[in-house]
């Protein structure tokens, strides 16, 4: 059982008068952690304690920050099992996957580290006797909300590129994975000074409260509604706000691609994590010359994986995070069948304790069904036939989402036109994840806006200020 405390101004074990809350195993419904919930005015003073320290970490030297952010990684290194084994717990991961996005988690720590000493600004060509540069500063107080289903490897991402560019940072993990979030703050502030990271734990409200402070700058990765809330206050401060939200991510099925290679690339990704992941793959357009093998050997391969509690090493696909979601999942593919969708396989509530939902192929869909359009978040993989490949292009483009999008295809002019074409900030093609280390999404539409993840990152936590200098009266100095 798992105990969390905030950490605020320096100092663990401060407030949580808003009350507790228990968050419990998605596998077996039994109780794992209690978290204390943070009150709006705990939230006032953690602003508050964290502007006091702002200055003084704003002016360090950049490689101090960045020697900081090693040692930082190393101790995240030291409790990488932990943190794996809280998140398993938390939210219903397989084992082996949380330990990835831990390792993850750390080699973004590391990234950072290294590149922040090395940015600079640029000298700008002026007068003659002028000096003109553009300099990047701190922006200041840093709000992160961070989500549930990689809680280590996004936090360390946003905390990073955060901490190491001179802000100090507020951190409220997600209501799903407080000790996961708890477990990574300790780690960080061993390695930091006193009040440059503060924790903020509790539920949405606290988040809300969070959000409509006087910070500088707030970073939320979740739901799209979430993110439009925050930016909606975000508006009333003046903050810059940090979006990367929900998405309804295509997959493309091209004519000429071998049918059992495709399925097995949407069995990646969209069961991956129980269908968790922000990425994953939410919808398929496959060509009608391939549609009936492709569905056949998506059917074997989502009958085949191995269903489980997360912390068996032979589980495949772990429970959802929660009941709550599991019926917003089940609600999508109920709706879908009476709208005309079949079922090939899955679709059905187990019996048992636990969150568990079995992997689930819909047929017979349209592109105008909630379960194509909306974001699900689980296990289900909506399958439109289509025509043609520019028939398929049209539909994935037809979102209010723009994440990303995969597209499966022998012809190189049809994957140019699909990365040139596609409204998202990711395109790969012939491969559902993957992609070179460095690599900067910017999220469009209802997935949100900045960058993330990559060396831009560390843009986004800075502020540009253009100097322009000459001597008194035209003269010299």
């Amino acid at each position: 059982m798992y105990t969390v405390a905030q950490l605020i101004g320096g100092v663990w074990g401060a407030g949580g008068e808003g009350g507790e809350l228990v968050v419990h195993d998605p596998a077996d419904g039994t109780p794992v952690t209690t978290v204390p919930l943070a009150t709006a005015d705990e939230v006032g003073k953690a602003v508050e304690a964290a502007r006091g320290v702002a200055t003084e970490w704003a002016t360090s030297d950049p490689a101090e920050r960045a020697a900081a952010l090693h040692r930082a990684a190393d101790a995240v290194a030291a409790v990488a099992d932990q943190l794996a084994e809280a998140t398993t717990a938390e939210m219903g991961k397989p084992l082996a996957d949380a330990r990835g996005g831990v390792e993850a988690g750390i080699g973004t720590l590391r990234q950072y580290a290294e590149l922040a000493p090395v940015r600079g600004g640029r000298t700008l060509h002026g007068g003659h006797h002028a000096l003109d540069f553009m300099v990047p500063q701190p922006r200041g107080v840093v709000a992160a909300i961070t989500p549930w289903n990689d809680p280590v490897a996004v936090s360390c991402g946003l905390l990073g590129a955060a901490l190491v560019t001179g802000n100090v940072v507020l951190y409220k993990p997600s209501e799903r994975t407080p000790a996961t979030g708890w477990l990574l703050a300790k780690a960080l502030d061993s390695a930091l000074p006193a009040g440059v990271l503060s924790l903020l734990t509790g539920g949405p409200e606290v988040g809300a409260a969070l959000a409509a402070q006087e910070v500088d700058v707030v970073a939320h990765v979740g739901s799209t509604a979430t993110g439009r809330a925050i930016a909606a206050a975000a508006a009333g401060t003046g903050a810059k706000v940090l979006l990367e939200n929900g998405g309804s991510d295509p997959l493309v099925v091209d004519a000429d691609v071998d049918p059992v290679w495709a399925a097995g690339q949407a069995a990646t990704g969209a069961f991956a994590n129980a269908g968790q992941i922000c990425v994953a793959v939410e919808r398929v357009y496959v060509h009608r010359d391939v549609a009936e093998d492709f569905v056949e050997a998506l059917v074997d391969r989502a009958r085949a994986l191995r269903t489980g509690p997360g912390r068996d090493p032979a589980t495949e696909l772990g429970p959802l995070v929660d009941r709550r979601h599991r019926d917003h999942v089940h609600g999508q593919v109920t709706a879908a069948v009476a709208e005309g969708a079949r079922i090939r396989t899955g679709g059905t509530l187990p019996e048992g304790p636990g969150a568990f939902y079995p992997a689930t192929v819909l047929a017979d869909c349209r592109h105008d069904m909630a379960v194509v359009r909306d974001e699900t978040f689980g296990p289900v993989v909506p399958v439109v036939v289509v025509d043609s490949f520019s028939e398929a292009l049209r539909c994935a483009a037809d979102s209010p989402y723009g994440l990303a999008a995969t597209v499966l295809t022998g012809s190189m002019s049809h994957a140019q036109r699909a990365w040139r074409e596609l409204p998202v900030g990711t395109v790969k093609v012939n491969a559902v994840f993957g992609g070179a280390p460095g690599g900067a999404a910017h999220p469009r539409r209802g997935s949100g806006h900045g960058f993330g993840y990559g060396p831009e990152l560390l843009d986004e936590f800075t502020a540009t200020k253009a100097v322009h200098i000459e001597a008194p009266g035209g003269g010299h100095w």
